[in-house]
C-alpha cells in the first residue's frame, strides 16, 4: 500500500508516474508555485487534519485546484496534502533564507519602520538587493543579520536545534511558533544541506544508518522511540521537541530514555548516525 503522505493522487487527479497505479483520474504535471503566508498547514484534506506546515518561500507542485484548495506536492520532503490557495504565489528563486530563530519583515529599511510579516528559521526569501543593513524583498525588507545566503548550509545540526529552545510544542508543527519532534529534526538537517522526511517513522527508516550497540552516541546521533525522535548533544544530553515539557528542551539521556519508557512508549527502537554529505 502507498504511502498517503508521499502519494500524489486524489480522486481527480495524480501525478502521471501513477498511471499504472491510480485509474480512472486525469494525470497532470504539478505546476511550480511557493508559499506566500508566513506559514501554512499542509492538511490531510480540505479542511482536514494537520499533516505537516510548509513555511514562507518553500516551493510546491500544484496538481489541482477544486473549491478553493490546493491539492500539492512539497519540494522540500516530497509530502502531499492540501493548502489555500491563497497561500501560493509565484515562485522566484530564493536567494536567502532566514538563519534567525525568527525574523520580521518591515515596511521600510528600518527598524521603527511597521512591521509586515513574522517569519520563522527556515523561510526562503527571493532578495532584490541591499538597502544599508537590510535585505528588500518584494513584501519589504528583512534584516541582514537574520539572512544566510541560500547556497550556505551550517555545518552543526545541534547548533541549528538549539535555535528552536523554548519553541512551544506543536503536533505537525515546522516554526519557530511551534515545532514538534520530527519537525525539529528536519529544520535542523535541511538548514545542514541533508534531505530529511517530516515523520519520524520516516525519519527512522530513511536517514544515515543504524548504529552497532557498542557505539557510542556523539553529537548529532539522532535516537528514535515508537513516535518520537531526539538529537544527541553531547555525552550527557540530548535536545528534542516533546510533549511531557511541550516545548523544546535539552535532557539528560539517560533520564529521558528511562521517562519515555516508563510512560508507556517503550524503549529506544534505533540510535543512528546522520551523513551530512546527503545533499537536498
Amino acid at each position: 500500500m502507498k504511502d498517503r503522505r508521499l502519494t500524489p493522487a486524489n480522486k481527480r487527479v495524480a501525478d502521471p508516474s501513477l498511471q499504472s497505479d491510480w485509474p480512472g483520474v486525469s494525470y497532470v504535471e504539478p505546476e511550480p508555485f511557493a508559499v506566500h503566508w508566513p506559514l501554512v498547514d499542509l492538511m490531510n484534506a480540505p479542511e482536514g487534519h494537520r499533516d505537516r506546515q510548509l513555511l514562507f518561500g518553500e516551493t510546491v507542485g500544484v496538481y489541482e485546484t477544486h473549491e478553493g484548495w490546493a491539492f500539492i506536492r512539497s519540494d522540500k520532503d516530497g509530502y502531499v496534502g492540501y493548502v489555500p490557495r491563497s497561500s501560493l504565489a509565484s515562485s522566484p528563486q530564493a536567494t536567502h533564507r532566514v538563519s534567525a530563530a525568527a525574523t520580521h519583515v518591515y515596511d521600510a529599511p528600518n527598524f521603527k519602520s511597521r512591521d509586515r510579516m513574522r517569519l520563522s528559521h527556515g523561510c526562503l526569501l527571493h532578495g532584490l538587493g541591499t538597502e544599508g543593513s537590510f535585505l528588500q524583498t518584494a513584501d519589504g525588507y528583512v534584516p541582514m543579520v537574520h539572512c544566510a545566503p541560500i547556497q550556505e548550509f551550517s555545518k552543526d545540526p545541534v547548533s541549528v536545534a538549539k535555535t528552536f529552545l523554548d519553541t512551544p510544542y506543536l503536533w505537525g508543527g515546522n516554526s519557530r511558533f511551534g515545532i514538534d519532534c520530527s519537525g525539529l529534526i528536519q529544520a535542523a538537517l535541511v538548514a545542514c544541506g541533508a534531505a530529511c522526511p517530516g515523520d519520524s517513522d520516516l525519519q527512522e527508516e530513511t536517514l544515515g544508518y543504524e548504529l552497532p550497540a557498542d557505539v557510542s552516541l556523539q553529537r548529532n546521533d539522532l535516537l528514535f522511540w515508537k513516535g518520537h525522535v531526539a538529537m544527541i548533544v553531547d555525552d550527557a544530553r540530548l535536545i528534542h521537541a516533546n510533549a511531557h515539557h511541550m516545548a523544546v528542551t535539552f535532557e539528560n539521556t539517560e533520564q529521558a530514555i528511562n521517562r519515555i519508557d516508563q510512560q508507556g512508549d517503550g524503549p529506544v527502537t534505533c540510535r543512528k548516525r546522520v551523513i551530512l554529505s546527503q545533499a537536498v
